[in-house]
């Protein structure tokens, strides 16, 4: 394990709020009397909380046993061992606040039991200001050797004791950013516990109607405060109780948080769980009851509790005196019911934080401290000794309500409450139904559902699970049509006064050779009307009618030399309007009505005349060489200035020079900053990480310009690693990036297999243990290091670690990779180039080619920026769809699905030109697969010559398997399926054959007599079918010889075939033939 990492920030912050309120104090108050503050803390096993232990973590961020701390008026003292003087010794930077003095460390001497390190100190003590009293915390009395040495020399000192916990408690209950922010992790972690496990379990135990003991369901309620489902995103090393669960049934009932649970069973009644937790020392609390079957009264008693605790939430203000906080929800319930004030709690909570119950801030009728802006109250107020005479068991006849939340003061208006959980009647009430009253409401036909466990069936009215016992898929679709109108919603807000998608078209860069005569070259091979390339700007200049013309390289679009006999020709090809311009090359000419030259070639003798050094083709050999090396050059440049022009400018790095920077050492970057993996070290400084490679290459991160940070252990992978999904791309290695990685491999990738192996080979076991020693160590490593950057930069920076139990397989790109959640993105870091995806950027995600023959489908996220490409992960396997569904629904995400693939990229351009008109036109509704099966009935009803336009696809389907029906199906076997329509109706229809033969006679005269004409008409359409069907078959080669009468007869032959599909009686076949 990697040492604690001292707070620096908190401790020069606090230490000097701290001295500058000492110097404030008055001389009459306990804090002003002092002239020396000690605060000495023993062995605390028992002691949970304490103001000693709480001053510590206020200052340094960890707990210090048997360690002395003396605050003088120049020095601050520190008296341990030699190990903890080390871990003080990283707040000492030398850049402390100027309210701070000096600090002096006196290790611990075991040899004379710190006598002389007493004596210093008692000296120190004697010295500061007048040297008669000493500050301490009375009531903290910590057992251990070391402490009641100190206790006795202090004693036999002759100093006075003031005791200080007053002032110290009022100085540090207002909290600080990082503070809040840390306290709001604690509340969101008792949130879920308490939402996400707790009553999930109260609800199956009542559902199931199970016998638990409240004291093994509080046990069952911390186990699962370790477990990551619960409880995601945070740092489970960090987490605890700030006190067992407190769970409370059957009339007994004691509302204080000082109690444990009994091992009597929950009774199903009123139930009151209490659970607070401690995220990085500081904590949160919060308090419910569930009312199973109340009645009316118990219902408006809640109701006006409810009312009082909102009142005290409401008086939270800063200014205000506590006492009046209390009188105003007791004179709330005073008004709704006199009676039930006697049964109020005393107080209404209590200031909380680094210590769960800080007595001096009681919310009571008696105290008179003023609420001040940043202080953080467990407000609690409850009643008891209810009565309930309806109820029929004795446990139901006495009943206890009690609410509680965390909520901080702000500087305006009312606290906030940090621990936002439902907790009207309506979302705490449990009703049970018995399976009598359940038959009456039941249909005859259905018999009612025999329950083995009990005679009665519950139906819970919960606003998370109702006891009409959905199933999950049900669950998740009504959860998806909130979340279906809550889309179109938002995004038609958002599209407002978004103009089209036509962006500005970008001009051809212009590049000029020579902006005056004076600078184009003097050469003698100008003069003889030779090529010549000008290297130093980039210019070709070529002899045309006997004048010399220069061209820029940026205007040549390539170049190709060939030999043919006795000659040399050189072809040069020019970029010009109408030409086919590469993706990289340029957009539109800013003149295209002007006179371009196209392309232009010259040949010259490979013949060496008599007297001349070399053949006049060698002009020609020099010319191709050297304008290939000037246009890669000039390519190669213009790459870098495109890579280049979007970069946004980023903030310079500001180094810091200590040594005790968090910093790794022998990691890979990805991507690399040249073609082969250097190694190097990165290291956390002031406002950004620099990673340095061995050769010396630097690339910096600054924190401000990252989104997204992770850390993926080694757990069932060979690579550790760091990555950062960055807002703005950076360059390096002469390329753009978003996405950069940091990693070392905990193993060998690759496997020996030629190499004997054996089951119990001593150097392969020993290979195994070292690897998991390393994995350990690096595990740990990193760990260290990512903690230590999340508190230098007060959770600028945040680690997301994937959960790997929740990953599913994909292929992203071309690969199948594992893709793994976390608490706000899906992510693949192992493999490269690496997959993230912001859940707070997508709007939708739709699954493709979801059909249960097939073995996988695919997953498209759609942005809510329309204008970025759509993300897409193949190859999903299908057994996982479920698993999917799920977590997008708890990550309150839409997802639709349907059985084709989608061209994305014109339906977001269709949508980015006309915004309004989508969402007019139903916005995303267009994927579900409900809108679908409704448009099919619509076309099934309507007539046969409104034909459905089917997408590519189906249009590419249903060719394929027409051009197969019409190669296999003869004239004779036409009439055979139409008998088989006729059967297939009449069997649908119910009719005998019988009857369907006279309809069908009835039908055919009637035709005869009524209208005579049709049969011409008839004919005329299968002849223009006939000729539809030869030219689109006719080129295929399928049909060999065949005229055009096989070709129609085949077109008949399917004409029918389709008939029996969308046909669904005979009477729809006589109203075909009618018409």
């Amino acid at each position: 394990m990697m040492p604690p990492v001292a707070d620096k920030e908190a401790f020069n912050t606090h230490l000097a709020r701290f001295y500058a309120a000492w110097k404030k104090a008055s001389a009459e108050s306990p804090l002003g009397k002092a002239d020396a503050i000690v605060i000495a803390v023993g062995v605390d096993e028992d002691i949970v909380y304490s103001k000693s232990t709480g001053l510590q973590t206020w200052l340094f961020g960890y707990e210090l046993t048997d360690t002395i701390i003396v605050l003088c008026e120049k020095h601050v003292y520190f008296l341990a061992s030699k190990k903890k003087i080390d871990f003080i010794r990283q707040v000492d930077t030398g850049e402390m606040d100027s309210e701070i003095p000096p600090l002096k460390y006196l290790p611990r001497d075991k040899a004379d039991k710190d006598k002389a390190n007493y004596k210093k100190i008692i000296e120190a003590i004697k010295a500061s200001k007048k040297g008669k009293c000493i500050g301490e915390f009375s009531k903290d009395k910590f057992p251990g050797e070391f402490v009641e040495n100190w206790r006795s020399v202090l004693s036999s000192s002759g100093l006075d004791k003031a005791d200080i916990t007053l002032s110290v408690a009022l100085l540090m209950a207002p909290k600080d950013e990082s503070e809040i922010k840390t306290i709001k992790k604690a509340c969101q972690a008792t949130v879920d516990l308490y939402s996400k496990y707790l009553k999930e379990q109260l609800i199956e135990i009542i559902d199931k109607d199970k016998k638990v003991k409240h004291s093994k369901l509080a046990d069952q309620v911390e186990e699962a405060l370790h477990n990551k489902k619960y409880v995601p995103g945070l740092d489970n090393t960090r987490l605890d109780m700030c006190f067992p669960p407190i769970i409370q049934s059957g009339g007994n009932y004691t509302l204080k948080f000082s109690i444990v649970s009994d091992k009597n069973p929950i009774h199903f009644g009123a139930i009151v769980c209490m659970i607070g937790t401690r995220y990085k020392s500081y904590c949160s609390n919060i308090v419910r009851t569930l009312l199973i079957d109340p009645t009316e009264e118990m219902q408006k008693n809640y109701e006006i509790l409810l009312k009082a605790e909102e009142v005290v939430i409401e008086k939270l203000r800063d200014g205000t005196k506590l006492s009046e906080v209390y009188n105003s929800a007791v004179a709330t319930v005073k008004e709704e019911k006199p009676e039930l004030v006697e049964k109020l709690t005393k107080s209404a909570g209590f200031g909380t934080g680094i210590e769960f119950r800080e007595g001096s801030l009681l919310i009571a009728g008696k105290t008179n401290v003023t609420v001040r802006k940043g202080m953080v109250f467990n407000v609690s107020i409850g009643m008891s000794d209810l009565e309930n005479n309806s109820a029929k068991e004795d446990e139901g006849k006495k009943y206890a309500l009690f609410i509680g939340d965390t909520a901080i003061v702000n500087e305006d208006g009312s606290a906030t409450v940090l621990t936002n959980l439902k907790k009207k009647v309506k979302h705490i009430s449990i009703f049970l139904k018995d399976e009598e009253d359940e038959e009456e409401e039941e249909e005859e036909t259905k018999e009612p559902e025999i329950l083995d466990h009990s005679q009665r069936s519950t139906k819970a009215i919960l606003q998370s699970r109702t006891r009409t016992e959905m199933s999950t898929e049900e669950k998740r679709q009504a959860h998806q049509k909130e979340l279906a109108q809550r889309i179109n919603q938002e995004a038609r807000e958002r599209m407002k006064g978004l103009g089209t998608g036509n962006k500005e078209r970008k001009d051809r860069k212009v590049s000029i050779s020579y902006k005056t005569m004076s600078q184009m070259a003097k050469e003698p091979e100008i003069k003889e009307l030779k090529l010549y390339v000008d290297r130093k700007y980039e210019t070709v200049i070529l002899p045309i009618f006997g004048a010399t013309a220069p061209f820029h390289i940026s205007t040549i679009k390539n170049i190709s030399q060939s030999v043919e006999g006795d000659y040399t020709y050189l072809r040069i090809n020019f970029f010009h309007p109408g030409a086919t311009v590469a993706r990289n090359e340029g957009g539109v000419f800013p003149e295209p009505e002007a006179t371009f030259l196209k392309e232009i070639t010259y040949r010259s003798s490979n013949t060496k005349e008599p007297g001349e050094i070399s053949a006049p083709s060698s002009n020609l050999n020099t010319a191709f060489r050297i304008i290939k090396e000037v246009q890669k050059k000039y390519k190669t440049r213009e790459a870098e200035e495109r890579e280049k022009e979007d970069l946004v400018k980023q903030d310079t790095l500001v180094v810091n020079p200590n040594r005790g920077n968090p910093k790794l050492k022998d990691l890979y970057i990805r991507p690399n900053i040249v073609s082969r993996r250097i190694s190097g070290t990165l290291e956390a400084h002031t406002n950004g990480f620099r990673f340095t490679s061995v050769r010396g290459d630097k690339v910096d991160v600054l924190y401000n310009n990252i989104s997204h940070a992770f850390f993926q252990p080694c757990d069932g992978e060979m690579i550790i690693l760091l990555h950062f999904h960055l807002k703005h791309d950076i360059l390096f290695g002469k390329k753009k990036h978003k996405d950069v990685q940091f990693y070392t491999e905990v193993g060998e990738i690759t496997t020996d297999l030629g190499k004997h192996q054996h089951l119990h080979d001593r150097d392969d076991l020993r290979a195994e243990q070292a690897e998991r020693e390393l994995r350990h160590k690096l595990k740990s490593a990193f760990k260290s290091f990512c903690e230590k950057v999340e508190t230098i930069t007060k959770g600028e920076v945040e680690f997301d670690t994937p959960f790997r139990e929740l990953g599913f397989q994909g292929a992203p790109y071309r690969s199948t990779v594992l893709l793994q959640p976390t608490s706000g993105c899906l992510v693949n870091l192992v493999e490269w180039p690496p997959f993230v995806v912001s859940l707070d950027e997508v709007q939708l995600v739709h699954f493709e080619r979801v059909q249960f023959h097939l073995k996988n489908f695919d997953m498209v996220f759609v942005f809510k920026d329309y204008s970025k490409k759509t993300a897409m992960i193949n190859a999903i396997p299908m057994n996982q769809l479920d698993h999917v569904k799920e977590w997008l629904n708890s990550c309150d995400i839409r997802y639709t699905e349907g059985i084709q693939s989608l061209n994305w990229t014109k339906i977001m351009k269709t949508i980015l030109d006309d915004p309004e008109g989508f969402f007019d036109n139903g916005g995303w509704s267009f994927l579900d697969p409900e809108s679908d099966s409704e448009d099919v009935d619509e076309n099934d009803e309507d007539d046969e010559d409104e034909v459905y336009t089917p997408s590519e696809l189906d249009s590419e389907e249903e060719s394929e398997s027409e051009d197969s029906e019409e190669s296999n199906w003869s004239a004779e076997e036409e009439s055979d399926e139409v008998d088989e329509d006729d059967l297939g109706s009449s069997e649908e229809s119910g009719k005998d054959w019988d009857e369907l033969e006279e309809e069908a006679r009835r039908a055919d005269a009637e035709e005869v007599d009524v209208a005579p004409a049709p049969k011409k008409k008839k004919h005329g359409t299968s002849h223009h079918s006939s000729q539809n069907s030869s030219s689109r078959h006719g080129s295929s080669g399928r049909h060999g010889s065949s005229g055009r009468h096989s070709s129609s007869s085949r077109h008949a032959s399917n004409s029918s075939n389709r008939k029996r599909h969308h046909s669904s009686s005979p009477r729809d076949d006589r109203k075909k033939r009618r018409r």
